[in-house]
């Protein structure tokens, strides 16, 4: 039990290191390629708050790293995590990922609002 528990320790961290390692690569080329503002609020960075500034991969695929950087896009972290609930939404069949395919709203919460008014 324990030299099974130990091996999957060992390939866990050897799964991170191997990540870890993998990110620093395109997250260096990254920085030196894009300017340092959030692709979405537009947030700029320097160096104090550079760490809060993250590569999101467009097509969700880490393993995809281009040397043009096309897959990359700089986000902050909000707005990272933001589009990562938007992906899993979508995926879940809850939401669009799409701006254009959103459906609007139906229901109008004020179109009794006159005569409720008026009642008083």
């Amino acid at each position: 039990m324990a030299a099974d528990k130990s091996k999957l320790d060992s390939v866990v961290a050897e799964a991170r290191r191997a990540s870890e390692k993998r990110e620093q690569g395109y997250r260096e080329k990254a920085l030196k390629m894009y300017p340092h503002i959030c692709g979405r609020c537009s947030r700029e960075f320097g160096r104090e708050n550079l760490h809060e500034l993250t590569v999101h991969h467009r097509d969700h695929n880490h393993d995809n790293n281009p040397a043009d950087g096309s897959n990359w896009e700089l986000l902050c972290l909000y707005c990272h995590d933001n589009e990562h609930q938007r992906q899993l939404e979508a995926d879940l069949g809850n939401i669009s990922t799409t701006e254009d395919s959103r459906v609007a709203a139906t229901h109008n919460p004020f179109a009794d609002l006159k005569s409720m008014l008026d009642k008083k």
